[in-house]
């Protein structure tokens, strides 16, 4: 697969963007008209520029109101034509993207727009030069790729050929089966974009809100497949207008892009025989969360491990080589890491104590780390005790580390082989907790697609629509990432302000991570007993909230009197209940979650903006030290 991006994708000045396309792994690039007049240089310098990067130039773009023009204007559209020409030719590119007209002053008619571009195509050819017809999507005549295939069709011209463009083509919902029947040497370039799928002017919706193939809700895989079904093998392009991305580092913003094509071709090759992309492991299924594990050392260590004691976990092993102890309860185990060396302690000076690493457990950990360096994810080794297990690992979140685990390693062996095992105690039920039902990741709101995109190409998992999450403080953007059968539930958090607990969180800790973790249960009230009975220090709700739940969903008022006593918030969907039940905040914003879930799909986002308030009153004003909160 031939890779391109367009430059006006990225912020930036053009030698900025140049270098972080390059660093990316595109093979290609299209120059934006408006980069180039901002740009000092001329043409050879901009051309020279590109390929000292390894960068072929794609093609220049756009030219704009060409077709169709009354003839006192139309030699000027020709003059006009052939300065872009003399760019062109300097640039090293020997491809223009001309689009459809949007002039007032346009006339319609496929025959004279095709007599258009066979003159102009007489012309290109004359230089060597290629000319691509795109159609807009608001073009004033030519707003459908069908039209536009007719118009190139008539032109019957070598040097003139289609551009398409998903974006004009999903957005007006135009039959992407129509593409099958155009020979492949007429599709002179593919331009790919997705969007969230938002009722707007189309014109305002491209320029602001396109993203990357799998960031939004376009069927992007099906209109690739049919353009792969006529056996092009071209460059897949991508041109994204995004406000966000506008403002966004380049450098991420094209690594992004580059991820969401190598995906994209992958998902192609499940359906469609084609020369499009490379072969990969598939998506990995995840079984479900083998461990998460805190870096954290003094007086930090002593708290996070009485407030683990106080959840009902029990110490079941040291580290034969490090500071390292293994926690458990049920199916869930906590790793505390006080090492002086390694990642865990850099991690520590960076953040102070911290969730800063998960193990998922997967059908094959090698296929599962072979996808994810296909998908340009960031391995991570470091060195372990001769005889120590050494987890493939890849960087996840904030540059947090992702242990990829699976059967030929069980969590057991895992225990066994690294730890020294406790002697055999009375293990009872502890609190009753089970597994991890959830995690939640906070990153900045403008990182949200990255890592959305990075779960779900990688591990067979799928996104939920976002929701809006209220603050007190202003709104926290939350969308889902969740296998099938629920082994894996991510819940991702963006913040836009450091005034909300998410982004106090973020500016606190200096970076993105896993604010909370949320465990299960089956029996939340007799977990709530237990956990009170162990001194267990519960989120205080507002009694208000109570007299508002009962009668929102005609609760008993005795259940209601219950989860009064116990501070247990209630959700209900169309599949079940939802029992929801906090810890106090542990350092900057950290804390725990117990659930029970009969049925219910959701993750008591209704019940968000009563938690947030409640922890916020836990929240230690600015400037003051810090002390134990749970």
């Amino acid at each position: 697969m031939k890779t391109s991006i367009a430059t006006v994708s990225l912020s930036g000045e053009l030698p900025e963007k140049l270098e972080a396309i390059a660093r990316a792994g595109f093979d290609g690039v299209e120059i934006f008209e408006n980069d180039f007049l901002a740009f000092d240089g001329s043409p050879r310098d901009v051309g020279k520029m590109a390929r000292d990067l390894g960068l072929a130039i794609t093609l220049f773009q756009p030219f704009r109101d060409f077709e169709g023009m009354p003839d006192t204007l139309r030699s000027r559209t020709f003059d006009r034509a052939e300065r872009k020409f003399d760019v062109m030719q300097e640039l090293g590119t020997d491809m223009v993207l001309i689009c459809s007209n949007v002039s007032a002053a346009a006339l319609g008619g496929i025959d004279r727009a095709a007599a258009d571009f066979r003159e102009l195509g007489e012309r290109a050819a004359r230089r060597g030069l290629k000319v691509g017809y795109e159609a807009l999507a608001w073009g004033r005549f030519i707003n459908d790729h069908r039209d536009a295939w007719e118009i190139v069709r008539r032109a019957d011209h070598p040097n003139v050929g289609l551009i398409l463009d998903s974006f004009h083509t999903l957005s007006r919902k135009i039959d992407v089966n129509s593409i099958r029947s155009i020979p492949k040497d007429k599709i002179f370039i593919v331009q790919l974009a997705d969007a969230p799928q938002i009722d707007m002017d189309l014109l305002y919706w491209s320029r602001h809100f396109r993203n990357m193939p799998g960031e939004g809700d376009l069927p992007v895989t099906a209109f690739c497949e049919a353009v792969a079904a006529t056996g092009y093998d071209g460059y897949f392009s991508l041109e994204i207008f995004n406000d966000q991305f506008r403002g966004g580092s380049a450098r991420a913003i094209a690594a992004d892009g580059h991820r969401s094509l190598i995906y994209l071709a992958d998902q192609v090759r499940q359906t469609v025989e084609t020369p499009v992309g490379v072969a990969m492991p598939k998506r990995a299924p995840v079984k479900g969360v083998g461990f998460v594990e805190f870096t954290t050392d003094g007086s930090e260590a002593t708290e996070l491990t009485a407030f683990l004691g106080v959840l009902g976990f029990r110490k079941v092993g040291t580290h034969r080589t490090k500071q390292v102890s293994l926690y458990q309860q049920g199916d869930v185990r906590i790793v505390l890491n006080l090492d002086k060396s390694g990642f865990a302690n850099a991690a520590f000076a960076m953040h102070g104590t911290f969730a800063y690493a998960l193990a998922l457990v997967v059908d094959d950990a090698a296929d599962a780390y072979a996808r994810a360096l296909a998908l340009d994810a960031e391995p991570f080794e470091q060195s372990v005790a001769e005889g120590e297990l050494q987890f493939p690992a890849i960087r996840g979140v904030g540059g947090g580390l992702i242990y990829l685990i699976d059967e030929k390693t069980p969590l057991g062996r895992f225990s066994e082989i690294d730890f020294v095992l406790d002697p055999a105690e009375d293990e009872g039920q502890g609190t009753g907790l089970t597994r991890v039902d959830h995690i939640a990741q906070t990153v900045a709101y403008d990182q949200m697609l990255t890592w959305l995109l990075f779960y779900t190409s990688i591990f067979e998992t799928q996104k939920t629509p976002m929701v809006d999450i209220v603050d007190p403080s202003g709104v926290v953007r939350s969308q889902v990432i969740e296998t099938a059968s629920g082994s894996l539930r991510i819940t991702m958090n963006g913040a836009e302000n450091r005034r909300t607990l998410a982004g106090h969180f973020l500016a606190e800790k200096f970076g993105s991570g896993i604010q909370h973790l949320a465990f299960a249960t089956d029996d939340i009230f007799e977990t709530a007993r237990r956990l009170q009975d162990g001194g267990f220090l519960p989120l205080v709700i507002s009694p208000n909230y109570y007299d508002d739940v009962e009668a929102r969903f005609g609760l008993d008022p005795e259940m209601t009197e219950r989860m009064r006593a116990a501070n247990i918030l209630y959700d209900r969907d169309e599949h079940g209940e939802y029992f929801q039940l906090y810890s106090r905040t542990f350092g900057e914003g950290f804390f725990f979650e117990i659930v029970e879930r009969r049925g219910y799909r959701g993750y008591g986002a209704p019940n968000a903006i009563f938690r947030i308030a409640a922890l916020k009153k836990q929240m230690r004003p600015e400037g003051m030290p810090r002390t134990a909160q749970g």
